[in-house]
């Protein structure tokens, strides 16, 4: 398996921790009753900061898998992968692991510092496989 494969199936998993940093306080403060339900309707309380914030970090970083996913796609399938691509990988990898104690606590303006790496680092594989 190539370094970038490899950062993805982590990346994978650490979506599956963040899941569960989110849904386990979360569930405790709904309650199951609503958090198992349709939630055809807004919760009767809000989330603490914490966990909203927990939420948004792990949708955030759905969003940010997508993009890396096709990084990786492209220099796996295109053959590219190269010490570039590789470093980049493990870049945006680490950013992500920071990403959630920068969101959660509020680390400003490191969360954005942060989130740039991941993001530059994501595209920087998918240049780099183009040339």
């Amino acid at each position: 398996m190539t370094p970038e494969l490899t950062a993805l199936a982590l990346a994978g998993l650490l979506q599956a921790v963040q899941f569960h940093l989110f849904a386990i306080p979360a569930n405790l403060e709904l309650g199951t009753g609503y958090t198992s339900g349709p939630r055809d309707r807004p919760p009767s309380r809000e989330l603490s900061t914490l966990t909203g914030r927990l939420q948004r970090a792990m949708n955030n970083h759905f969003e940010g898998l997508i993009l890396f996913t096709l990084a990786v796609v492209v220099v796996t399938l295109g053959n590219q992968s190269t010490q570039v691509t590789q470093s980049a990988a493990w870049a945006y990898l680490a950013a992500r692991i920071l990403y959630i104690p920068a969101y959660a606590f509020g680390w400003r303006p490191w969360r954005s510092v942060i989130w740039a790496v991941g993001f530059f680092a994501t595209l920087t594989m998918i240049l780099a496989s183009l040339i």
